[in-house]
């Protein structure tokens, strides 16, 4: 029963993660750029939800409707002034150029804020502490079934948008070949400025889910694209889908981790991360179709 309860902690857990990576799997998938500021923005998004709810009054969830425009104008400016120009220096450029603006951010942050910690949890009433008993001492906070409900519905919503609309087949597209996709009169530069609007909207509800369910600060960014960051390559570089299976891992590694040993909470996800990278290395998957060829072979 013990283990049981850590899987499901763990699949909660990993909800989060999906939430948190969702942005960035998106925009490595339309754009080919890993955003290391991605965990920054995160905390970005906290803090002017803090800011609402602190001094306007507003509940968080109202607040978020004020943010995520905010964030997807901020995502629009970020393509137009920072990875637009910076794509067309070369691959490397956007890499350092987001490390750049996460090292600002940060320090931005801490000059405007202090080192203090912050929270929403205490502006969402029971929802921060709430469970419901399933039986069998097994119980699950509120938050994290809300925090995992809104992970699913957002990849869901983006995997519709990518699918069933015309701007969807705009931005498959120029994910597939940009070039192409310019001759045929696409406006790529919209669809990428469009792309990251998107993927900031993301971010906004990934700092809710932040500053609900822990304490955050100006430094603590990094941590948070650690985990997206896992979570995105063990589902797969780009996969909507995959992300959320790749954070459900993540979880229930870290989880189990935890129960194996005290110190083990990060250790866990961080071993299931490099097996998946090892494994990925060698090729596994096409080691194993020859595997299966030869033995039909030999048979």
């Amino acid at each position: 029963m013990i283990w049981i309860g850590q899987i499901l902690q763990g699949t909660l857990l990993g909800g989060y993660y999906a939430l948190l990576a969702c942005g960035l799997s998106f925009l490595f998938g339309v754009m080919r750029i890993i955003n290391l500021a991605h965990g920054s923005l995160v905390v970005v998004s906290a803090f002017l939800l803090w800011m609402l709810a602190e001094h306007a009054g507003l509940h968080p969830f109202l607040g978020l409707l004020a943010v995520m425009p905010a964030m997807a104008l901020l995502g629009w400016l970020l393509q137009r002034l920072v990875l637009d120009r910076s794509i067309r220096a070369g691959e490397l450029v956007p890499i350092l150029s987001t490390f750049g603006l996460a090292i600002v951010i940060d320090n931005s942050l801490f000059s405007g804020f202090g080192a203090g910690t912050r929270s929403l949890a205490p502006y969402l009433d029971t929802l921060a502490y709430g469970s419901w008993d399933l039986g069998s001492d097994l119980t699950v906070g509120q938050l994290p079934v809300v925090i995992l409900a809104a992970a699913i519905l957002l990849l869901g919503g983006l995997h519709a948008l990518l699918r069933f609309t015309e701007l969807g087949r705009r931005i498959r597209a120029v994910a597939e070949d940009p070039d192409t996709a310019r001759l045929i009169g696409i406006n790529t530069r919209a669809v990428f400025a469009i792309a990251a609007a998107i993927s900031m909207v993301t971010v906004a509800i990934a700092g809710l889910a932040l500053g609900a369910r822990s304490t955050f600060d100006p430094y603590a960014g990094p941590l948070q694209l650690i985990f997206a960051f896992e979570a995105v390559v063990i589902g797969g570089m780009g996969s909507l889908w995959g992300t959320l299976l790749g954070g459900i891992t993540l979880g229930i590694a870290q989880c189990i981790g935890a129960q194996l040993n005290p110190q083990g909470f990060l250790i866990g996800g961080h071993a299931v991360f490099l097996v998946v990278l090892i494994v990925r290395q060698a090729g596994f998957p096409d080691w194993l179709l020859r595997l299966r060829a030869q033995t039909g072979k030999t048979a």
